[in-house]
């Protein structure tokens, strides 16, 4: 019986058993020997299994010999709200240490949205020294959820959120839920205060602030400008991106952070990094030039290392 078109073939590893901890291996094509080089993808804010638009497309279009997998964290799905990226960070370094085990090849992580922060929190982040050293890195659509909280929320709703949040971490309940008229507007999910202004702190000083347009240079040379000379990185900037304020030069943008990466011992990759033009923040739903194009510079990066 041929295969449903929406069901996928692949593997469930289970790489920290006890805590249930999971990555979906999607069977390469065409499916021959075991492929020993891989490609793991995070997701970001709500993202799971299989709610990564495109990555299918990507799993069906790698070189021989790489495979695609989809990690499952403690922070996905509706999880990411009493999570932190130091956790995200060790899971993954548990993910990458399990597949290490039996894959002889490369290893390569790809971040979607706030799955981009895990990408950067692993690489530069507290304890980066002590975690399995990776061959690359992929971050696509790195917005900044600072900015994109800012567009999408009331401006007196947000200063409240975040002053309910402030007054709870100053008080001692950092990793409380905050009450749901702090949350409300944006989400349902519950969400510690310490997670919020991770997120959302207007003193530009959150853990998950990775990418907004308006971080100093000295607050980048402790990120892109720490990255490691052994792992090289693809930046993949949708065009259309909705989640990035419509004022920001996407491609200036890139250009600051390889250059910063150049004035540490990092590298961004030139030939392959790029705003790809009509793309939105997740893909979804856009013209399969748009998808092909994101494929391309993937299977690029990938063929270079």
């Amino acid at each position: 019986m041929a295969p449903r078109r929406d069901a996928r073939r692949g593997l469930v590893h289970r790489y920290v058993p006890n805590h249930w901890l999971t990555a979906f291996e999607h069977t390469p094509t065409p499916a021959s020997e075991e492929a020993q080089n891989l490609l793991i993808l995070v997701g970001g804010l709500f993202d799971g299994l299989q709610t990564v638009h495109y990555a299918d497309s990507i799993a069906d279009a790698l070189p021989e010999n790489w495979s695609l997998a989809q990690a499952h964290l403690s922070s996905s799905y509706a999880g990411w709200g009493i999570s932190s990226l130091i956790k995200d960070a060790t899971e993954l370094a548990k993910c990458v240490s399990y597949f290490k085990n039996f894959k002889a090849g490369k290893i390569v992580l790809i971040g979607h949205s706030t799955g981009c922060q895990d990408v950067m929190e692993y690489l530069t982040g507290p304890g980066h020294e002590g975690r399995p050293i990776i061959d690359g890195g992929i971050i696509q659509a790195p917005a900044s959820d600072r900015e994109a909280f800012g567009m999408v929320m009331d401006p007196d709703v947000l200063r409240h959120s975040n002053a309910v949040a402030q007054k709870m971490v100053d008080s001692g309940a950092a990793d409380e839920i905050l009450p749901r008229h702090a949350t409300d507007s944006f989400t349902k999910t519950p969400v510690t205060a310490r997670r919020w202004l991770s997120l959302t702190s207007p003193n530009h000083d959150g853990a998950d602030d990775y990418f907004s347009s308006d971080l100093e240079d000295e607050q980048l040379m402790k990120s892109f400008g720490a990255l490691p000379a052994t792992t090289p990185i693809c930046v993949l900037v949708s065009g259309e991106d909705e989640y990035m304020p419509p004022a920001v030069d996407k491609s200036a943008l890139v250009n600051r952070w390889a250059s910063i990466a150049r004035r540490g011992a990092g590298r961004i990759d030139v030939e392959y990094s790029c705003v790809i033009k009509g793309a939105s923040h997740s893909l979804r739903g856009n013209p399969e030039e748009v998808v092909s194009m994101l494929v391309q510079k993937v299977v690029g990066f990938l063929n270079s290392l």
